[in-house]
């Protein structure tokens, strides 16, 4: 790297393609070989796929550019392809976790050759297209850096000696902060990114023109203490509460509390191994049909993306999120808008659908968000598994209304 320092070229995108790809392995150094190859559910992937497929999208979007390129393994790229069906048919995903060839030790070897040839690519020059690629490139291994979290967090809460991940510090707090609701603006307000805001994904644009009615955002997070409030109160027994679809799910599978509580109600289970459940920290791993029906519950509503967007956009992206290392929502104390960013994923009331005159990148990677939007709503705000250099105020995270296993919880809105 220091040759490449020498030679004047950007030293940036250097810097930051190392520190990024750095920490996805350490982020695993405490995992083992056995730990790296589970898949726990269809839903999630084994972090050796991680690290595959995120080398994989180097080589198969950067490198390949060049004509002089050769794959290092092109019978690798059916098993690492994740859902770009313009490059090729993929393995199948339910059946990553049987994936026990390459080893774990030659995927690792195939990320320092991917690695080395990126800096080759750049050691000539990177031209615009190319930065712009590696910093795609960059910030898709910045989700799966939280989906290795994610996904080994619901791997080791399905087996029965509940190991921890990572040792993390107890948040002791016993007074709750009050909870208020703030009026936001309402009228005609610009949310979406600007182009002149750095880094976005294409469905964060083009920056347009929305009618806020008049309302009001809860001043913090939902709590474990109110959360456990509903449960108590009968809220999963009530069909009044839920989406017509949401009490099928809830039928259908048996819910009872958030994932990862405990039967007792007491405790749950976290990164740390299972603790005693904070009564003043957010609630978290729920769906959006539990999102919904506790706002129902409690005489509010969910909001609306775009009155997310119009708070978070005037405070500083700070919070607990990923670098903190506490992996795991925390209570608060201050005034004014708190847990904004970090903590939680915060579910909205909008369905994940392209803003007006959205248009997905060009050629295969037109295919990374928007053949998602359909059946899928929007989450805001990053957790505290997301790594604190990859949230944004415009940042639209997406999932299907029954998915627990994202560290995703709730804000309260109300119309005035």
């Amino acid at each position: 790297m220091n040759v490449l320092v020498r030679q004047g070229h950007d030293d940036a995108t250097v810097d930051r393609f190392h520190r990024v790809r750095g920490h996805t392995l350490a982020l695993c150094a405490g995992l083992h070989a056995e730990d790296m190859q589970v898949q726990s559910m269809p839903d999630a992937s084994p972090g050796k796929w991680h690290l595959a497929h995120t080398t994989w999208f180097f080589e198969q979007f950067v490198l390949d550019r060049d004509p002089a390129w050769h794959p290092l393994h092109p019978e690798w790229r059916y098993l690492f392809n994740s859902y770009y069906q313009t490059v090729g048919p993929m393995h199948a995903r339910p059946q990553r976790g049987l994936l026990t060839r390459p080893t774990l030790a030659e995927v690792i070897a195939y990320r320092r050759q991917v690695d080395e040839a990126i800096d080759e690519r750049l050691a000539r020059g990177a031209d615009p297209e190319i930065a712009r690629l590696v910093e795609l490139g960059l910030q898709h291994e910045q989700q799966h850096q939280e989906l290795i979290l994610t996904d080994i967090k619901h791997a080791f809460w399905c087996n029965p000696l509940k190991p921890a991940y990572r040792a993390a510090p107890q948040d002791t707090a016993t007074a709750e902060v009050a909870l208020r609701f703030m009026p936001g603006r309402e009228g005609i307000v610009e949310i979406g990114h600007a182009a002149d805001q750095g880094f976005a994904f294409d469905n964060e644009m083009p920056r347009h023109r929305v009618l806020l009615q008049p309302h009001a955002l809860a001043n913090r997070l939902t709590t474990n203490a109110e959360y456990l409030a509903f449960v108590r109160d009968g809220g999963y027994r009530d069909a009044s509460l839920w989406l017509s679809d949401g009490w099928a799910t809830v039928q259908r599978e048996g819910w009872e509390r958030p994932l990862y509580w405990q039967p007792d109600l007491s405790s749950e289970f976290t990164l740390a191994g299972v603790r005693e459940l904070q009564a003043c920290a957010p609630v978290c791993h729920l769906s959006f049909y539990e999102a919904e029906a506790f706002a129902r519950w409690a005489g509010a509503r969910l909001p609306t993306e775009a009155e997310w967007e119009h708070i978070a956009v005037d405070l500083p992206v700070q919070g607990n999120l990923q670098y903190a290392g506490r992996l795991h929502p925390s209570s608060t104390v201050g005034d004014g808008f708190m847990q904004i960013y970090g903590d939680v994923w915060e579910w909205t009331s909008s369905p994940y659908v392209g803003y007006p005159r959205f248009k997905p990148l060009a050629g295969a990677l037109g295919e990374y968000n928007g053949k998602f939007m359909s059946g899928q709503w929007v989450l805001r705000g990053g957790s505290c598994a997301t790594p604190d250099d990859h949230i944004r105020a415009s940042y639209r995270n997406f999932f299907p209304p029954h998915a627990r296993w994202q560290f995703a919880g709730i804000r309260l809105g109300r119309d005035r």
